[in-house]
């Protein structure tokens, strides 16, 4: 029994990373810069999203969908557990939206260089004056009308608990201007754990909480509009994963 699941997941793994390879080389292809080009780059994402979910044996439910008003800017906030939650997001967000992520994974064969023709924005950590570039880069798509999504913790959790927010978020939203949408992803650190390969099938759970004005804040109170919004991530997961 123990060989047959060690034959299923790495069979599952090679499928995962032709999957990902086919849709990378997909997105490449895609006219760069462009409302065609950034329309098929979000459609591509999206199917890759929900195709590695499906051939993995996940299920994902959503709740609170409707708290994600159309045509309109917002910045997407999720807590961390897992690389499956990019396609949790990717597959069931239900607008377009542009990822905010460190720059090492624009290094990944295939799949960083279709991250730049979709136009996600690198983000420096180690640099202090080129993250805050590559914010103000963030904010001014925003101001065009376009969402993004970001990790305020900034990486995986470690222990499955939530850590704490990094402020570059936040600078992003108090810059932009626009309203948080709080997400709670619960589940896919037992689909895939951290510095692991091997996948198990499961459950997802996702909620989308209301969005969160951000008029009323400054850069002075921007702990507390980082308190508000952890606290919302915290008690819809905490709700689902006691």
């Amino acid at each position: 029994m123990a060989k047959d699941n060690i034959v299923r997941a790495t069979l599952l793994a090679i499928l995962d990373i032709i999957v990902t390879a086919f849709f990378a080389a997909m997105a490449i292809i895609v006219p760069p810069l462009s409302a065609r080009g950034e329309k098929m780059s979000y459609t591509l994402a999206h199917l890759w999203g929900k195709t590695i979910l499906f051939i993995s044996g996940v299920t994902v439910e959503i709740k609170g969908e409707e708290n994600v008003p159309r045509n309109k800017p917002f910045i997407f906030m999720a807590n961390h557990q897992s690389n499956f939650d990019i396609l949790v997001l990717l597959g069931y967000i239900p607008v377009h939206f542009y990822w905010i992520s460190k720059k090492e994974v624009f290094f990944v064969p295939l799949l960083g260089t279709a991250m730049k023709r979709a136009g996600y924005i690198s983000i420096d950590r180690q640099d202090r004056e080129k993250a805050i570039q590559s914010l103000d880069e963030a904010a001014r798509i925003i101001k065009k009308g376009k969402s993004v999504m970001t990790f305020p913790e900034g990486t995986r959790s470690r222990d499955g608990k939530i850590r704490p927010f990094k402020k570059g978020s936040f600078y992003l939203a108090l810059q932009s201007g626009v309203p948080i949408i709080p997400v709670s992803i619960i589940g896919t650190r037992a689909i895939l754990p951290r510095r692991s390969l091997r996948i198990h099938p499961g459950k997802i759970r996702m909620i989308i909480d209301k969005p969160i004005d951000t008029t009323e804040y400054s850069l002075e109170n921007r702990d507390d509009l980082m308190s508000r919004v952890y606290e919302a991530i915290t008690h819809n997961y905490m709700i689902e994963n006691p």
